[in-house]
């Protein structure tokens, strides 16, 4: 029997395509349904269905599974190769993907997540912001340069759990021109041009136009 994830609309929630992110890579049978997002809060019909009033929500072969986070973790039961096969790290990929549910709230906040946006930078950063980029500058890095050479994605030559986690921040990169390390633009520029990535992105433009006027 086929599942259902719950997204909203794919221009605007990050959160949506990282919960799809992981049920493609793990091949998982759902049927996608997606809510126009109308931002602050209103958007009412996911309130009445999503356990925790957001998206994405995914129910699958008897599981009901909210945050994303939570959801990639299943995705990586049926899917094991959604995380590194190393102990050590895996423990590193985790880390970093927890990492990014729980912060990076300056750069959240500032640089909210628009993939038909024009690329352009921000006026002015704030130290705030610019600690906040410095950090997640780092934090890539460090995945990407773990082994002493730069990998295709966070930890190796697949995307894992921490790729989907992140895939919100490549665009968010692109879109403000964030001053992030070399290495790291080179995974933005593969991320953004990884195959599910750019099905996203056309999905997020043949939505209703407007949808826009509702965010």
């Amino acid at each position: 029997m086929a599942g259902m994830l719950l997204l909203g609309s794919r221009r605007y929630s990050s959160w949506s395509l990282r919960g799809w992110l992981a049920v493609r890579l793990a091949g998982l049978d759902v049927t996608e349904e997606v809510i126009a997002l109308k931002g602050g809060g209103r958007t009412t019909e996911i309130h009445v269905r999503s356990p925790n009033r957001m998206v994405p929500y995914l129910q699958h072969d008897g599981a009901d599974v909210w945050e994303s986070l939570a959801i990639c973790e299943y995705c990586a039961e049926i899917a094991p190769s959604l995380w590194p096969e190393d102990r050590i790290v895996r423990a590193h990929a985790r880390s970093i993907s927890a990492q990014m549910h729980a912060g990076f709230r300056p750069i959240r906040q500032n640089c909210s997540m628009d993939v038909e946006r024009v690329a352009a930078p921000l006026p002015e950063i704030s130290e705030e912001l610019a600690a906040d980029v410095a950090l997640l500058s780092r934090t890539l890095k460090d995945a990407l340069l773990r082994s002493g050479q730069p990998t295709t994605f966070l930890f190796g030559d697949r995307m894992t759990v921490a790729d989907c986690m992140y895939a919100p921040i490549a665009i968010r990169i692109h879109t403000f021109e964030l001053a992030v390390d070399p290495v790291v633009k080179l995974w933005v520029r593969t991320m953004l041009d990884q195959p599910l990535m750019r099905e996203w992105y056309a999905l997020a433009e043949a939505e209703p136009a407007e949808w826009r006027l509702l965010y």
